[in-house]
């Protein structure tokens, strides 16, 4: 039976009221602040020290226990080094998925089971468990499977796509049941407006409010190249590093009848190849190669295996809409995405995340994503300009 709980508290209203809910169920509850960034090194400052009260503040509130734990160290090998490692490859990374697989399910998961000793940990993600938001029906020995939330919206099963799946049976998700409205409404409820009236962080949480170029050249040193046009190869502009500038962004070249957008980077010559207009052909893809997946859901990794092909559901970015897809092994061994509608600005080094109607079965890392066809362009132009419009 599970009676402890440690409950990952952030300083925002999700999982302090995450922390309630746990309390009122009569859990016995210990928060764990995580300090995964040293803020005293930067230039710039990130809120982690303003987050660190807030979440001293709602755990008074709520007369729940806070503690520490610092993963400085074991952030910047496994989370912010990658980081770097893959802008210089002309990669774009997500660090939210890293952290979450390297960080808050792995180190810190281990941590509140085998150090402190708790039964299950939980958190403030939109997401559910199979296995009930509570773990209610840990006790059938069913794998946990990662579900939709209630809150299409808020969806955050994108972010947990990269996590270990024995995690996922001992992770209680309470608000996997609430609308985002839901739980502030709550939290005024409980004595913690404050929270509810806290501005959300977005973006990348040591980047802060920084332009991201200014950031990025205080650890990656600026290196000039070309923008080539991709259907003529003429120089059209010059740039000052790869890591600089993503798949899919526009390029403020001037002089040109139609904007360019980056279609496609080069790290070996340092060369950006640029697109001219938003819906050029070389900016969609069908045809995806991605890593190995990371599998929440057995069946779906069962059917790939046993027939060399699953019927699932596809998105690269968190707030996009699913498109149908055939994942497929390749009799090379590698792993293949073909959609059924093409899709704007597929990045390599994001992420792939997997699903079926209700639950999301797993991800794997975009390697690279192959341009339509010019011949198809007219036809896969207009099935992609509902996506993208």
């Amino acid at each position: 039976m599970i009676r402890n709980v440690v409950v990952g508290v952030s300083g925002g209203v999700d999982s302090a009221v995450s922390a309630h809910l746990l309390a009122e169920r009569g859990f016995k509850v210990l928060g764990v602040f995580m300090r995964n960034w040293d803020e005293a090194d930067e230039v710039g400052r990130c809120s982690g020290e303003a987050d660190l009260k807030d979440a001293e503040w709602a755990c008074r509130q709520l007369g729940v226990e806070l503690r520490q734990v610092n993963y400085v160290r074991e952030y910047w090998t496994a989370v912010f080094s990658q980081f770097l490692d893959d802008y210089q490859l002309g990669l774009t990374p997500n660090p939210d998925i890293l952290c979450n697989r390297h960080i808050k399910f792995d180190l810190f998961h281990k941590h509140a089971l085998k150090n402190l000793g708790y039964d299950a940990v939980a958190t403030g993600h939109y997401a559910r468990n199979s296995l009930g938001n509570y773990l209610e029906g840990i006790a059938s020995n069913n794998d946990a499977r990662l579900l939709i939330p209630a809150d299409t919206f808020k969806d955050q099963t994108f972010f947990l796509a990269g996590i270990p799946r024995k995690a996922l049976q001992r992770t209680m998700f309470p608000l996997g049941d609430f609308q985002k409205s839901q739980v502030k409404d709550l939290a005024k409820k409980i004595g913690l407006q404050r929270l509810a009236k806290k501005k959300e962080s977005t973006g990348i949480c040591f980047v802060g409010k920084r332009n991201f170029k200014d950031f990025i050249q205080e650890y990656i040193t600026s290196k000039h190249g070309p923008f080539l046009d991709i259907d003529s190869g003429a120089v059209v502009g010059h740039h000052e590093g790869i890591h600089q500038w993503t798949v899919g962004q526009r390029c403020r070249l001037s002089s040109f009848l139609q904007p360019y957008f980056v279609a496609r980077k080069e790290a070996a010559s340092n060369t950006i190849y640029v697109a001219s207009g938003h819906n050029h052909p070389a900016l969609f893809s069908t045809h995806i190669d991605v890593d190995p997946p990371n599998w929440l859901c057995s069946k779906a990794q069962k059917i790939l295996s046993d027939t060399g092909s699953l019927r699932c559901r596809f998105r690269f970015q968190h707030t996009k809409p699913l498109v149908d897809c055939q994942l497929s092994i390749s009799p090379s061994n590698t792993f293949l995405v073909e959609l059924d509608a093409p899709l704007r600005a597929i990045t390599p080094g994001q992420y792939a995340a997997f699903y079926d109607d209700t639950a999301c079965l797993g991800s794997a890392r975009i390697l690279s994503a192959n341009p339509i066809k010019k011949k198809n362009a007219q036809t896969q132009q207009a099935q992609a300009a509902n996506l993208v419009s």
